[in-house]
């Protein structure tokens, strides 16, 4: 459990950047990001960038979402090694739906399949 304290305790505003770059490399934008990251948590753009000016941590971050989209259960796959749904740790869990998310707008997968529409 201590490489996921790390995690959990990492500021989210530190790895953010490395999902925009990921997104960027492949031709799409930080605003395609951002969008995914308030659907995905329910936070307002503003109150995001809030989050991201404080540095607050991965666990503070999902543990304040105002929402986490009641359509999260339709994202599935393999992320890290891992079957996203079946991961037990449930802020783990949110994380790799984040990191699931962001891979699927890196490889060119349309926003609405993204979004669960």
């Amino acid at each position: 459990m201590g490489s996921n304290t790390r995690i959990f305790k990492m500021s989210f505003a530190s790895v953010y950047p490395h999902y925009i770059t990921k997104a960027e490399k492949k031709g799409r934008t930080k605003a395609e990001v951002d969008e995914i990251i308030c659907w995905l948590t329910g936070y307002s753009k503003e109150a995001f960038q809030q989050l991201l000016d404080d540095k607050t941590d991965f666990e503070t971050f999902f543990a304040a979402a105002p929402q986490i989209n009641p359509n999260v259960s339709k994202i599935t796959g393999v992320i890290c090694g891992y079957r996203v749904e079946e991961i037990e740790d449930k802020l783990m869990q949110q994380i790799r739906y984040l990191d699931k998310l962001v891979d699927e707008l890196a490889k060119g997968r349309p926003m609405e399949k993204i979004l669960r529409k």
